[in-house]
């Protein structure tokens, strides 16, 4: 019974010696090499052809795009800033009329003036326009040493004038000596005793310039004392 035992123990103890041989190591990096064919050493970095990493060749994606075509930054587009216009510039030359042709403002005019001018006088008549928007209208004048001016303007139609003294002598640009601060179709330069008084010794050429918004007539007059 004792050999019968240690025959069968002895068996199974060489098993995996018979087992092992020469059979290759499942995971032999020297085995596979053998089935699928030589390995092809390349320096660190490099890869082979068509495998992931290589650099793709010029002209196709990943290439940068030649100056000038889609994917350029664009240049950045400028505005031109703002610009006040200058001492008498316009839209344009209204078309003078006579002043008779803007009756319905008469009775206005003549009522400002007697609010806002008290003791002045009509510096010549009265000037009008027919105006498209943003035109202007002139009326030339002397400025005298030591007289004060206002000017009242009344509008038929436009939506906003506007009144500027002026003194120009060419070839000197003009110079805006004074300006209204109302609003409306209506306007009056130096009123309520604010008239403007020339600081000078000595007089020169002026002009009093009707600018309007909107479309219509205005007419003016100058007062001086």
């Amino acid at each position: 019974m004792r050999l019968y035992v240690l025959v069968p123990a002895a068996l199974l103890g060489l098993a995996p010696l018979g087992c092992g041989g020469s059979d290759p190591e499942p995971n032999d990096p020297s085995q596979m090499q053998n089935q699928y064919g030589a390995s092809t050493q390349y320096p660190p970095g490099q890869y082979p052809p068509g495998q992931y990493g290589q650099p793709a060749p010029a002209g196709q994606y990943g290439q940068p795009a030649p100056a000038g075509q889609y994917g350029q930054p664009a240049g950045t587009p400028t505005t031109p800033a703002p610009t006040t216009p200058a001492a008498g510039a316009s839209g344009g030359q209204a078309a003078p009329i006579a002043p008779t042709m803007v009756a319905a403002a008469t009775p206005v005019l003549t009522a400002m003036a007697a609010s806002e001018v008290q003791g002045m006088q009509a510096e010549g008549g009265a000037f009008a326009g027919q105006f498209q928007d943003g035109q202007t209208l002139e009326q030339p004048f002397n400025i005298q040493p030591g007289k004060c001016y206002s000017v009242i303007g009344v509008g038929v139609g436009i939506q906003e004038l506007d009144i500027q003294l002026v003194a120009h002598t060419p070839p000197m640009p003009p110079v805006v000596l004074a300006q209204d601060s109302t609003t409306g179709p209506n306007a009056t330069l130096g009123g309520k005793g604010q008239c403007f008084k020339n600081p000078l010794p000595i007089g020169g050429p002026a002009k009093a310039v009707l600018r309007v918004r909107g479309s219509g007539m205005a007419v003016g007059q100058i007062y001086v004392k």
